[in-house]
């Protein structure tokens, strides 16, 4: 069976009671396939409010599932540390759909390096079967040691097929019984809160990182060992058995299993570690070789970089090769970033783009025009208004209503309070359609509310010439103006085909 296919079973077996999250490659369709059960299941308009959610099931005895992109994680990440601390109810796992190669993101992210910043356990599964025990095992541990638990995926990983041996079986679950919150914790001030942890929970998640059979270890010789996880393991297990290496596959992460690795690295003359995104296991342990030492790239992992590393294992440090060095282009991959064909909106760029005035644009479709040279500058979902404030003179953003609603919201907020002179355009399509055009929340009569400059402008009879006039219009107001302009995505367009 496939990756959704153990995310589906683990999710159903775990008796989780609320399913939230955003959408994003690559959970997109994880989520999806959710949507079919009998479980509550729901979009959110961001990762803070999906994990804040699950946090309110958890304290009342309901498991939670949080399932997110990588660059999600940073939005959760406020409750999230504090969460850790402040102890949970019942377990809340958080999927983390992490991007190796920035397939279809705005950039190669590290997961993994939350449950460092955040203090809670992270599996990098590298099957199906670990997908699924991952899951089962982490609502497990999470009950245990009291805070959420992070489960880390691929791309690669979920679209794997494999043979499910393991499955755990439903009269266990019956037993389980529900975790609610402790409230006894507010008797310690939230330095004790801290204490507490370590003393207690932190070192649980040390003892099981330890023990657990989601670490994997063959140990062929003793002159050269791999150390992986994730993904990456799968690309070893045959390399390492061809050259006779050792290998130790980690499921679980962090904490690291210390002991363990320490134990492996002993009996091995040289040992490689191979994961991806970021060197997180290398930069942990000493004596090895990987990203730093130049035999592996940062970044998505193939085969041939795990072959170049083995046959220059007996060096100490490695000349990056043009395969490990050379930026990638877009058109490299084979596709060029340009709006999509029938694109209503395409007139108001080429209006806007006539103009000589610096444009923050906003992750999705926005962002196709920007080698046009509309868009100056997008960073992240939701961020276009707030960098639209600081720019000198008057200030003009481009945003979608699914960036609107995610996280744009506030800087609107804030340019109001501070009398701020900005000009913003929400692209409202009604459907979030970098992700599979999933809908929107329609936030038009909220910001009417606030603002009293707004205007509605409906893209399928406007031309350039109009958005020309409604643009000097705009710029000549002072203070805040919205411009919302609705129109309708071009039916039967694949938005998972455009690749950034």
């Amino acid at each position: 069976m496939g990756g959704r296919d153990a995310i589906r079973w683990a999710v159903s077996d775990s008796r989780v009671g609320r399913v939230t999250g955003v959408p994003g490659y690559p959970i997109t369709e994880i989520m999806e396939d959710l949507f079919h059960s009998r479980i509550c299941v729901r979009w959110c308009v961001n990762e803070k409010v999906a994990f804040e959610s699950c946090i309110g099931a958890s304290s009342a005895g309901k498991r939670g599932l949080v399932v997110t992109k990588h660059v999600g994680m940073n939005i959760l990440a406020d409750p999230l540390i504090t969460s850790a601390t402040h102890t949970v109810g019942s377990g809340i796992v958080i999927l983390a759909g992490d991007d190796p190669g920035a397939k279809k993101s705005q950039n190669e992210q590290d997961s993994r390096y939350y449950g460092l910043l955040a203090e809670v356990p992270v599996f990098d599964p590298s099957t199906p079967q670990q997908i699924y025990d991952a899951i089962v095992e982490g609502y497990d541990l999470s009950e245990k040691v009291r805070t959420p638990v992070i489960v880390r995926l691929t791309a690669r990983l979920v679209q794997m097929d494999e043979r499910m041996d393991e499955r755990i079986e439903r009269k266990m679950m019956e037993k389980r019984k529900s975790q609610v919150f402790d409230r006894e914790t507010w008797l310690y001030t939230f330095a004790g809160k801290h204490q507490l942890f370590h003393n207690t929970a932190y070192r649980l998640m040390r003892e099981y990182s330890e023990k657990t059979s989601m670490n994997c270890v063959e140990i062929l010789n003793t002159r050269v060992g791999v150390i992986s996880s994730g993904y990456p393991s799968n690309l070893v297990n045959e390399l390492a058995k061809n050259d006779g290496a050792s290998h130790l596959a980690l499921g679980v992460v962090h904490p690291l299993p210390t002991r363990l690795l320490e134990e492996f690295i002993d009996r091995h003359e040289r040992v490689l570690v191979v994961e991806e995104t970021e060197p997180f296991i290398e930069d942990s342990i000493s004596g090895v070789l990987g990203k730093r030492t130049g035999h592996l790239p940062h970044g998505r992992i193939e085969v041939e970089h795990i072959t170049h590393a083995l046959e220059k294992i007996n060096e100490d440090q490695v000349k990056a090769t043009p395969l490990t060095t050379r930026p990638e282009r877009i058109d490299e991959r084979g596709y060029k970033i340009h709006p999509c064909k029938r694109c209503p909106f395409t007139p108001f760029y080429e209006a806007l783009d006539a103009f000589d005035l610096p444009v923050a644009g906003d992750v999705g479709c926005s962002i196709l025009m920007a080698p046009h040279g509309t868009v100056d500058i997008a960073v992240s979902l939701g961020s276009a208004i707030g960098i639209a404030i600081g720019f000198s003179g008057k200030g003009i953003a481009v945003i979608g209503d699914f960036g609107l609603a995610h996280s744009g919201l506030q800087a609107i907020i804030d340019a109001l309070e501070n009398n701020e002179d900005v000009l913003v355009f929400v692209i409202q399509n009604h459907v979030a359609a970098m992700t599979g055009g999933q809908p929107t929340v329609d936030l038009r009569r909220v910001i009417s509310s606030m603002v009293k400059n707004v205007t509605l402008v409906k893209a399928e009879n406007t031309d350039q010439k109009a958005y020309t006039r409604i643009i000097n219009e705009k710029l000549g107001e002072k203070g805040v103006s919205i411009v919302f302009i609705e129109g309708t995505c071009p039916k039967g367009e694949k938005f998972q085909k455009i690749k950034i």
